[in-house]
């Protein structure tokens, strides 16, 4: 009886190392794939290491390397803030994105009224 539970504790514990093991990797260039409104838009995404910080930068069509603040990665979920500038106005926005290996789902709100829409990317391409 103490084999068998010994076993199971060493197994049980075994799985819970490898789970940890599995840590998600956010470094790369992702490509964002959005719609507001009935517009398809796409962005680029760079996330990469800074000493032990996680940084990056936002760019779209018309706004390129735009610095994110905040970058945080909890589990598998990656927050952070942009501003995007369009028309002379900027529009603070907050991503909160689910990493699954090289595809993420997730949110961007608009600091102001709320607003949010959904946003899906793939890795292109893994920084060294």
């Amino acid at each position: 009886m103490k084999a068998i539970l010994s076993a199971t504790l060493v197994l049980g514990l075994c799985g819970l190392a490898g789970a940890q093991g599995d840590k998600v990797d956010p470094v790369g260039t992702w490509k964002c794939d959005y719609e507001i409104g009935s517009q398809k838009l796409t962005a680029t995404l760079t996330i990469k290491m800074d000493g032990d910080k996680l940084a990056g930068t936002m760019s779209w069509p018309d706004q390129k390397d735009e610095k994110l603040k905040d970058v945080k990665l909890k589990e598998s979920t990656l927050t952070f803030s942009a501003v995007r500038k369009f028309r002379g106005n900027e529009y603070p926005l907050d991503f909160t994105l689910t990493i699954e290996g090289d595809r993420f789902k997730g949110k961007s709100t608009a600091k102001f009224g709320g607003q949010e829409f959904d946003l899906e990317g793939k890795r292109q391409k893994k920084d060294k």
